[in-house]
């Protein structure tokens, strides 16, 4: 793939997914470096969508470390259970948060963060990375996101 992205100008939530995944496959799938993979990984979607931030967070130990991300600063580390990437982390499987103040321990790396969905990846059956999207509209994400941002994390998980 090059370096663009083809982006319907009309299109649902559902129907941009549609249309990135299989691009960003064919991106992923001929670069061998996974850093290198989640930097366009985080690039593609925060183009597509306009998210406030998009990154991962890859588990080093009893932490997760900030990896390859699009969007103002982030938190650099966030231990096993806290806020909703480490939630998501301990109970393996997505969070889908419509309004951070509302979720118990939510770490504020931004204040300007009003929603988030967090979709964890799995190697060998065990969470090694999260995906971490963040929007600074309140209830922004839905079952959607969470559908195809997991089958998009099942991508991360092959070729990264």
């Amino acid at each position: 793939m090059s370096e663009s992205l083809y982006l319907p100008e009309v299109a649902t939530k559902a129907e941009k997914y549609q249309v990135i995944l299989p691009q960003i496959e064919s991106l992923i799938s001929s670069e061998t470096d996974s850093y290198a993979n989640l930097a366009n990984v985080a690039a593609v979607l925060r183009e597509a969508f306009g998210f406030f931030w998009v990154g991962f967070y890859i588990v080093k130990g009893e932490q997760l470390v900030l990896g390859p991300f699009q969007g103002p600063l982030a938190c650099t580390r966030i231990a096993f259970g806290k806020g909703v990437c480490g939630t998501a982390w301990k109970e393996a499987k997505t969070q889908l948060v419509p309004d951070v103040d509302a979720f118990p321990g939510h770490i504020a790396c931004s204040s300007a963060s009003r929603s988030e969905i967090v979709v964890p990846g799995f190697k060998e059956g065990k969470v090694w990375i999260v995906l971490d999207v963040d929007s600074d509209q309140l209830d922004d994400f839905d079952q959607s996101d969470a559908f195809y941002l997991e089958k998009l994390m099942a991508l991360v998980d092959q070729y990264c």
